[in-house]
């Protein structure tokens, strides 16, 4: 394929989301867009691809590897992380409806294909899209409207819908991804969705369904589901066998280069189909052809926000032997090169850590060189200075970076197979065997067994431990702590924390102060273990960053100025916009919790 012809079809993907590109002859096959009419269109499979590219725009970008909540901050904080900050919008606030008419559009207009083959894969296609539009409504607002075909300016009918209960919205959620599991393509395809894909949704959901309606069971939101609805347990089951027929599917762990590197390589790679033992689905970048992202930019220049992990997510890291790093005497005033010995080395793969940190160990260095880096407090407002996503020097710049983005992985199907079975009360010591225990071994970790005790620091509500009284009246608390905590470490980062604690009911971890390194006042600070000072705090700056512990505290004034406050009875959904509300005359009532004083009586 001439360079010429590459430059097309990368334009194209570009605009479906940067994900699959169509075969040459079918793309030049297409007549243009702005001649047709969706009655003369969809009557091939190449007009079909064609227009299934716009769906792809809806999986996440930047929000996969910048994250703003207690287990990685940045120099200030989101309005969900203030609390008192929050107010209802008049219109947007994420209550928008047009991904859903793209997918709607292709299932509205299916008759006028007469592939039979590809009338069956795009329809599965396009009900997987909307699978995945409505999990993100539903995680976000509760119940919301269910439209399942195209709604016009001028059909007032459906444009003032009510909001169905959320099981009806995940029933048909169910019937659509399982459509799609169906008739998706079942080989493996890292850019494209398929049949494995569906499954990791299919997972990923009702994991979110069942522990949402465990720990959220009394919640005002919850009266609406009808008597003689799926309870939790039905959810966490059917995700528990979603996951198995995943597992004996075609995917392992990624192992390659061992346990000092293989998850590190996870995020650094440039294309993810050099992973496809474990990448189910990625985006595809390319500076070639302008298709990039912003990585190494937002890691390593300060005016990107300056992310770093908390002081409460690399004190859950254990030790290499799989004792508990928050059990040593002194651990909260360890300095950086003390407190990073011996940790489970995802550690030294996820954040910059000091030369010798373990034996051998030569210190974190940037791809392509030799050089020792040091945490930047500058670039990562804790000290904690994030490496995953981050490749070499010259992806700094912005708009700079093309390293692919895992979308769905099979990791997280492990995790998600260990907390369903769980939090459902059914786990064995095989499961934990065939899911947890695996992502040990790639690291070199002890196995996690099911008698543990439960660890004071992860229920420290001083630190934002969990303390659902749910949670900590379950006979299965101890275990459920813990593959908490490993899905803490292994998705660190990867876009899932703000929903887990919706989903677990555990806003108030937000109200805890999130902190940084400990340092014990002024002076000069070798933090990346070469001898030399990397790091110095004057006498005069001592009160400004550091609390009265010693810890960094990045958001000293903020949280002075505002406070910061989770309201349990509000803040776990979103508001609906006022102008929605009004534009349905009210038949969109509003969230709990959540007063826009309108009236239409």
């Amino acid at each position: 394929m001439s360079s010429t012809m590459k430059k097309i079809f990368y334009i194209a993907a570009i605009l479906g989301g940067s994900f699959f590109l169509p075969a040459c002859d079918d793309l030049l096959d297409v007549a243009p867009l702005s001649q047709l009419t969706p009655d003369d269109y969809f009557k091939s499979r190449a007009e079909m691809q064609m227009f299934a590219m716009n769906l792809y725009t809806m999986f996440p970008a930047s929000s996969l590897y910048l994250e703003n909540t207690d287990h990685y901050t940045q120099s200030n904080l989101s309005d969900e992380m203030r609390g008192k900050t929050r107010t209802i919008p008049a219109s947007g606030g994420g209550w928008s409806w047009g991904d859903l008419r793209n997918a709607n559009t292709i299932l509205d207009n299916l008759a006028n294909c007469k592939d039979e083959s590809a009338k069956k894969q795009y329809e599965g296609l396009a009900r997987f899209f909307r699978a995945y539009f409505y999990f993100d409504k539903v995680k976000r607002f509760g119940d919301v409207p269910w439209y399942d075909h195209q709604v016009n300016a001028t059909d007032e009918e459906q444009l003032t819908l009510p909001r169905n209960d959320r099981e009806y919205i995940m029933q048909k959620m169910i019937e659509d991804i399982d459509f799609a599991i169906a008739n998706l393509p079942a080989e493996k395809k890292v850019y494209e969705v398929t049949s494995w894909t569906a499954l990791a949704l299919k997972v990923r959901f009702l994991l979110f369904e069942g522990t949402y309606r465990k720990y959220h069971a009394t919640d005002e939101s919850l009266k609406t589901i009808p008597a003689g609805a799926h309870n939790y347990k039905w959810y966490l089951d059917e995700c528990a066998k979603a996951a198995q027929t995943l597992m004996a599917g075609p995917y392992t762990l990624y192992t390659d280069g061992g346990p000092e590197s293989a998850y590190y390589t996870l995020f650094t790679t440039n294309n993810a189909t050099d992973l496809m033992q474990e990448v189910i689905l990625a985006r595809n970048y390319n500076l070639e052809y302008g298709v990039y992202h912003n990585a190494s930019y937002t890691m390593n220049m300060a005016s990107a926000g300056a992310p770093g992990m908390t002081k409460k997510l690399v004190a859950s890291y254990l030790m290499d032997d799989g004792t508990r790093f928050t059990d040593k005497a002194g651990w909260k005033t360890m300095q950086f090169k003390e407190e990073t010995k011996n940790r489970d080395k995802r550690m030294y793969q996820t954040i910059r850590c000091p030369k010798g940190s373990y034996p051998g160990y030569p210190g974190y260095t940037r791809l392509g060189t030799t050089t020792l880096a040091a945490p930047s407090i500058a670039n990562a407002v804790t000290g904690y200075h994030p490496v995953k996503y981050v490749t070499t020097k010259d992806q700094d710049a912005w708009n700079g970076s093309d390293n692919d983005l895992i979308i769905f992985r099979f990791g997280e199907v492990l995790l998600d197979y260990a907390e369903a079975k769980a939090e459902a009360g059914t786990l064995t010591q095989t499961d934990l065997d065939n899911s947890i225990n695996l992502l040990r071994d790639r690291v070199g970790m002890p196995h996690l067994t099911l008698g543990v005790t439960v660890d004071p620091f992860l229920v420290d509500a001083s630190w934002g431990g969990y303390t659902n009284p749910i949670l900590l009246a379950d006979p299965n608390e101890a275990i459920i702590l813990e593959i908490r905590r490993e899905r803490s470490i292994e998705l660190a980062q990867e876009g899932h924390r703000y929903y887990d604690l919706i989903r677990w009911k555990e806003g108030k971890a937000i109200e805890a102060p999130f902190l940084g390194m400990y340092f014990p006042g002024a002076g000069s600070y070798d933090l990346d273990g070469d001898g030399n000072a990397d790091y110095t705090i004057k006498a005069e700056d001592v009160s400004k960053i550091l609390n009265d512990d010693g810890f960094l505290y990045p958001h000293k004034a903020i949280d002075v100025e505002f406070g910061r406050e989770w309201n349990e009875g509000r803040d776990y959904l979103f508001p609906i916009p006022t102008n929605e509300r009004s534009l349905t005359r009210g038949a969109l009532t509003q969230n709990p919790g959540w007063v826009d004083n309108l009236n239409f009586e």
